[in-house]
């Protein structure tokens, strides 16, 4: 099994890695991948030093997988030329989020759909992740009919340049921008660019990619996705209006016996999700748990979760496992 990471140098192709040798992947060969820029630099991966090679190299080493998380337009010019060399892609852009040839995968949900004919497989956007994590079960048993989500969302998922912003900041130092403003005791109500209809980009994936990812068009979400000066660790405030009623009790255990969440609801011991909580895990914590005492069957509740494990490097290896398990590549 030879594995390509594409983006092996960046903030989230690092954690792939420290995943990959954390969860002892089944790979013979890895091949780090970055742009002309890195080429020729080394990366240490299980104790030994690997160089970086560039993106025609990895094409021509015809590995059986690629993870891809470099951006969208190194996406789209070059997952098709990993595939067309027989290699399976597993993108962390939104390139192919929304391809309708493509499938959105969430494994605990959805890997079933995967057959060995997929050769590109988009990993979620971060908030997205976590949050159909906590959805998918509710709504196969109740049935959502609207979702109303405000994201609290962390500088990591901008990137580097972004925890660099920060901490200049906390520092007093003047440096290079992220953002239009700053971000420390700062809260920036702007994730990726506006669109015409006056969401971002970030809202508009919240609100498009669950329906793909549950394979159901009859539920919308409403985004308002907010930057705050977290360095880790993305939150959401969600409201869930079902189709039929709930007890609080059996929500609390079908979350709870959701493989992948971990359930924290204890105000009785300040008990509940956060940020500095879920660093470094590949969990979703969900808390906060509450009827929504203003109208029927409709449900509040806080979910965190490590936007740059579950929410990228995670998802992204958990779905080349299950490739691996079931002879898919």
């Amino acid at each position: 099994m030879k594995i390509a990471v594409v983006g092996a140098t960046g903030m989230v192709g690092t954690v792939m890695l420290r995943l990959l040798e954390e969860r002892n992947f089944p790979a013979s060969e890895i091949l780090m991948v970055a742009s002309q820029n890195s080429v020729g630099k080394e990366i240490l991966y299980k104790n030994k030093s690997h160089k970086i090679i560039g993106l025609e190299d990895a094409v021509a080493a015809k590995p059986e997988l690629a993870i891809f998380s470099a951006g969208g337009s190194t996406s789209l010019e070059w997952a098709p030329k990993f595939a067309a060399a027989g290699t399976t892609v597993i993108d962390n852009s939104s390139a192919w989020r929304m391809d309708a040839d493509k499938k959105l995968i969430v494994p605990e949900i959805n890997a079933f759909k995967l057959n060995a004919s997929d050769k590109i497989i988009a990993n979620p956007n971060c908030s997205t992740i976590q949050l159909v994590m906590a959805l998918a079960p509710l709504h196969k048993k109740y049935k959502m009919k609207r979702v109303i989500v405000s994201t609290y969302q962390s500088v990591s998922g901008t990137g580097v340049k972004a925890v660099r912003q920060l901490e200049n900041e906390i520092a007093g130092i003047r440096g290079e921008m992220a953002y239009p403003y700053p971000i420390h005791k700062n809260a920036l109500p702007h994730c990726d660019v506006f669109e015409a209809n006056g969401y971002t980009k970030e809202e508009m994936k919240l609100a498009r990619e669950p329906q793909k990812i549950l394979d159901d068009r009859t539920f919308s979400v409403s985004a308002t996705a907010v930057r705050i000066p977290t360095a880790g660790g993305h939150s959401e405030s969600v409201n869930v209006e079902f189709a039929n009623d709930f007890d609080l009790s059996e929500v609390r255990r079908l979350l709870h016996e959701t493989p992948g969440i971990t359930v924290q609801d204890n105000p009785d011991t300040n008990t509940y999700p956060m940020p500095a909580y879920a660093h470094d895990k590949d969990d979703v914590f969900v808390g906060r748990i509450r009827r929504d005492e203003t109208q029927p069957n409709t449900l509040n509740m806080w979910i965190v979760s490590d936007n740059l494990r579950k929410g990228a490097a995670t998802n992204a290896i958990q779905i080349a496992e299950y490739l691996v398990e079931n002879d898919l590549v």
